[in-house]
């Protein structure tokens, strides 16, 4: 009964290993799909348009622009690829800068544009900080970090947002105006408890048996500014775009663009697609600003979400070709050791065979000259006994 039972627990928890092994292997490989979703997102989000719409909005912006546009795209990512770092501080765990800002750029790329950034960041962020030997529980604990980094400042931004934006920007009527306090209300509560929080609480929250800890003070205003400056680049790849065609004041622009850049990231839309167009037709109204507002909105989701996503595309499937060769030289260099180990043990049992033999060799020769000696002495014996 008992070597039954025995037999019953190992077969489950092999059935167990191996479960938890193929989840493993299907969150990985999520990575690329949600790549391949990303990427899908962008051809959508661009496809309605017609090439010639594409080069023509590209080309009647000043080069000028498109350059300062492009440099505030890549320190946008930069500031992205800083969540990966304050998370990986808050996990307390070292790890070499050109992997966060790997991790960081390939994940947000991608979440930009696929949406839902805790699952598609995620399975990227999965799918690379394993292979770096940092546990599935931490790597929970820095996507939820990371998520909390974007929050409180959203709720910063927010805050100023209300405070620059033209009342017009939120639309006709009591209503929508009282919404939009409330909402600046709750941002600011939000922002307050999570700051106080980070002073006063220092108990670990246990969720499903993963115990976070409320960040420092100090952390906590190091993710509020971390989270301003990535919305804030992002807000001037929009501007430089913009501003050749339409004159407007940047506290103006940056209020309206950090309520449809909230709103697009909570709507789940890949890119905000639609919420920046909504947005800026209540703020900037007129046929022929809304065309030029077109071209900037293309030239826009060119630079901070195409090009992004096809650098990490690069990025990442040469990164993964590596290690495909890596492995495979690994793979090699492991049938050559024990291709190496059999030839040596072989040989040694070669040598200790034929040590043998010449072992019993030299028996049987020394036993040979003992019997040939016994037999002459045997041999003189019976001479003398005849003498």
């Amino acid at each position: 009964m008992k070597a039954e039972k025995n037999q019953k627990d190992i077969k489950s928890s092999g059935m167990a290993y191996k479960t938890k092994r193929l989840i493993k292997r299907i969150i990985s490989w999520a990575g690329l799909f949600f790549f391949a979703l990303a990427a899908l997102m962008i051809y959508k989000q661009l496809a309605k348009y017609n090439l010639q719409d594409l080069k023509q909005a590209l080309i009647s912006i000043p080069n000028q622009n498109l350059a300062y546009a492009c440099l505030a795209s890549f320190l946008g990512y930069v500031a992205l690829s800083s969540y990966d770092f304050l998370a990986l501080k808050y996990i307390k765990h070292k790890l070499s800068a050109w992997r966060w800002i790997f991790a960081g750029f390939i994940g947000f790329s991608v979440s930009n544009n696929a949406g839902h950034a805790v699952v598609s960041g995620g399975a990227i962020r999965y799918r690379l900080y394993t292979r770096w030997r940092i546990h599935a529980d931490e790597i929970v604990k820095m996507v939820t970090f990371s998520g909390f980094t974007y929050l409180v400042a959203c709720f910063f931004l927010i805050i100023i947002g209300y405070l620059i934006t033209p009342d017009h920007a939120f639309g006709e009527g009591s209503l929508s105006q009282f919404t939009t306090a409330v909402i600046a209300l709750i941002s600011l509560a939000g922002l307050l408890i999570y700051l106080g929080a980070s002073l006063f609480y220092k108990k670990a929250i246990d969720i499903k048996g993963i115990a976070f800890n409320i960040p420092t003070f100090k952390m906590a205003l190091a993710q509020v500014f971390i989270g301003s400056i990535d919305i804030l680049m992002a807000s001037l790849v929009l501007y430089f775009t913009l501003i050749h065609f339409i004159d407007i004041p940047f506290d103006v622009f940056i209020g309206a663009f950090i309520i449809a850049q909230i709103l697009g990231v909570f709507s789940q839309v890949p890119g905000g697609l639609g919420v920046f167009e909504l947005v800026f037709s209540n703020i900037i109204p007129g046929a022929d600003n809304q065309a030029m507002l077109f071209g900037a909105l293309i030239a826009y989701r060119i630079i901070y979400y195409l090009l992004p996503l096809i650098f990490s595309g690069i990025a990442l499937f040469s990164y993964e070709g590596y290690l495909g060769h890596r492995q495979k030289e690994i793979k090699e260099k492991r049938k050559l050791t024990i291709l190496k180990n059999y030839l040596v043990e072989k040989t040694r049992d070669l040598s200790q065979k034929a040590h043998n033999v010449k072992e019993t060799a030299h028996t049987i020769k020394e036993k040979a000259r003992d019997m040939t000696h016994k037999a002459k002495d045997m041999a003189l014996k019976h001479k003398r006994k005849a003498d």
